[in-house]
């Protein structure tokens, strides 16, 4: 695996690069999404004030559907994601990597109330902290998954380089971490990229930089620029 990504196999038999999203990420989309939820109910009782009695039970019957069913609805069938996880780039899936149904949706929401335990969500934290895969208690009771939208793989992501094969054969789970370094070496920034490029030395040889990892990689896609002739 590369750095925090691991491997899932869908139910289609399609194989799945995913990416979990920390504690960080999570946080701000809570917060964003507790924040239009909140505006949605301020707006509701000026509203709802007006009508005595019957408006308090309206607005309370509001408060539960915003606060339970609505975000559950929405990583059901909003391709997985709240506002709050939409402007943070995540989403929630299966474990498996398929799309999290309404009922997965639905327990990991209405378990905020243990992951909230003792207080301000220390329980989820510590759960995650715990978890390789930063899961919280309603992930782990529901099989979902909150993971890193990556933009689809495409071979323009791999440096247009004449093509050069690696030292030696490389196994289909090696080709897989080295397409996956050359496609992610820019976001991952040059530190952490020479990291790992002295991990993958032995597969890459003498051409353990960049320049190398992405000729490789451009032969195990396919992806070649022609050579121009002489003169």
């Amino acid at each position: 695996m590369l750095d925090t990504t691991f491997r899932a196999a869908t139910p289609e038999g399609v194989e799945l690069a995913i990416r979990p999203a920390g504690p960080t990420p999570r946080a701000l989309a809570w917060l964003i999404d507790l924040l239009w939820r909140m505006g949605l109910l301020m707006v509701l009782m000026i509203t709802l004030l007006y009508f005595g009695r019957a408006g308090v039970g309206v607005f309370l019957i509001a408060w539960f559907v915003l606060e339970w069913l609505v975000p559950a609805c929405l990583e059901a069938w909003w391709d997985g994601a709240t506002p709050g996880k939409r402007a943070l780039g995540i989403r929630v899936i299966a474990e498996d990597g398929a799309p999290a149904g309404f009922a997965a949706a639905l327990a990991r929401n209405l378990l905020r109330f243990a992951d909230f335990l003792p207080f301000g969500y220390v329980g989820g934290l510590l759960t995650m902290l715990c978890n390789p895969r930063f899961q919280r208690l309603g992930d782990l009771v529901a099989g979902t998954l909150v993971v890193h939208v990556d933009a689809p793989v495409s071979h323009r992501l791999v440096a247009r380089r004449e093509a050069q094969p690696p030292r030696r054969p490389l196994t289909a789970e090696e080709a897989r971490s080295v397409v996956d370094l050359a496609e992610r070496s820019r976001e991952l920034g040059p530190q952490r990229t020479d990291e790992l490029l002295a991990l993958a030395a032995p597969m890459l040889g003498e051409r353990a930089d960049e320049v190398g990892l992405q000729r490789i990689a451009g032969h195990l896609l396919g992806v070649t620029e022609p050579t121009r002739a002489p003169g």
